[in-house]
């Protein structure tokens, strides 16, 4: 089966979507003929491309052609506007010529699922969209766009999209669930989450890397990720305050679009650190150093986001807090694996009890980290791409 894959960001993208995609590809590429179409590098790419108007590439048995889009840097959003218009513009028509039995989307940029149902439309192929993140819902409740008349167009134009899709792909229970709400038939609704790669666990608290996360705190409140528009991040520097008399410490590592709000707003708050992303290598070391894990989702983003994070927290055997409404998928996964606790992620006093508490009680910190790694292997990523592999052979 010719199979094309529509998705501006690919390697050397640094963003979760790039990573996923060429998972997602090499799973494919073992039995079918992928094509992915993307963009120059401009998500923080660790190489850059001198301008060209297309650009071609084997990556195993997989293709990839890259169109001559912009790569301004991604954190002026009018920059990153023009990134996703030009690749567009010059996608669309380099994906008429590409021989396909199926098109597929992913949502990078966010209409990309409406670009890819008109291309399937366009050739009359089957089309499978891959959601990573809800759009408009993300933009509108993010605060990232205001409610208007082109955002109320864009919902018609997705939901179209949806409409068309022989298989809607999703991360989460509540992603499904709010694609049904739409009026999309459900079994064409399909659960593939991330999932993660079983690594064994890092024990080595004195290394560099693990003691320079825990600058010298007794117990470490750990957000490794990205600090986007999705996370209760008010809430969390409160929290913080609370605990001001307390020997706990809370790190965030990475980056993102509101890393520099958030620091403003931490500002005097001596309990909060911010260090940067860490190379791929350090990463099981900046795991292995949180004795609490932080996942956050703000009230009205449940299956709009879905954070990946939660399965290499899960590997790294740490306990989770997650700050997420009852019917997040985050929440419902680790309360049913009872690995950590689910908090109102606009709750600053319940959050600073719950992580006092949790501070005090060593043992059922490592009962909840043994029970998160225990679960690693119903979350492994070979069988969810798998699963995924099933879904697109299905539609075909």
């Amino acid at each position: 089966m010719r199979i094309l894959l529509l998705n501006e960001y690919f390697p050397p993208d640094t963003s979760a979507t790039a990573h996923m995609a060429a998972a997602v590809v090499d799973a494919l590429a073992a039995g079918h003929a992928v094509t992915v179409l993307c963009g120059r590098p401009s998500y923080d790419p660790t190489e850059r491309h001198l301008y060209y108007l297309l650009g071609r590439e084997q990556r195993g048995s997989a293709i990839v052609e890259r169109v001559g889009s912009s790569t301004f840097p991604r954190f002026r959003m009018r920059q990153r506007i023009w990134n996703y218009l030009s690749y567009v513009i010059l996608a669309v028509p380099r994906a008429l010529f590409i021989p396909t039995d199926l098109v597929m989307a992913m949502t990078d940029p966010p209409f990309e699922g409406i670009v890819g149902a008109f291309v399937a439309w366009l050739k009359r192929k089957p089309f499978v969209y891959n959601i990573r993140d809800l759009y408009p819902e993300m933009a509108v409740v993010g605060s990232i766009v205001r409610p208007s008349w082109w955002v109320r167009l864009w919902e018609r134009l997705h939901r179209w999209a949806l409409g068309r899709a022989s298989r809607v792909i999703v991360l989460g229970e509540d992603t499904r669930e709010r694609i049904i709400a739409k009026g999309i038939d459900p079994a064409r609704v399909v659960v593939v989450r991330d999932g993660v790669y079983a690594t064994p666990r890092v024990g080595e608290q004195d290394h560099p890397v693990t003691q320079e996360i825990r600058s010298g705190f007794s117990f470490v409140v750990l957000h490794a990720g990205n600090l986007g528009f999705y996370g209760a991040w008010e809430t969390i520097i409160k929290a913080a305050d609370l605990l001001d008399h307390e020997d706990i410490g809370f790190v965030f590592v990475g980056e993102g679009a509101l890393r520099s709000q958030v620091e403003a707003s931490a500002r005097g708050v001596d309990k909060i650190k911010f260090l940067p992303f860490r190379p791929a290598d350090q990463v099981p070391y900046v795991l292995s150093a949180g004795d609490l894990h932080l996942i956050t989702i703000k009230h009205g983003l449940e299956g709009v986001v879905v954070p990946s994070k939660l399965y290499s927290t899960l590997a790294a055997g740490r306990p989770i807090l997650v700050l997420a409404p009852d019917g997040s998928d985050a929440a419902r996964v680790v309360r049913r694996l009872d690995c950590g606790v689910v908090v109102d992620p606009d709750d600053p006093a319940a959050v600073a009890a719950v992580i006092r508490e949790l501070a005090r009680d060593p043992d059922r910190i490592a009962q909840m980290g043994e029970r998160a790694f225990q679960a690693v292997g119903e979350f492994a990523r070979d069988k969810e791409l798998q699963h995924f592999r099933c879904v697109i052979e299905g539609v075909a």
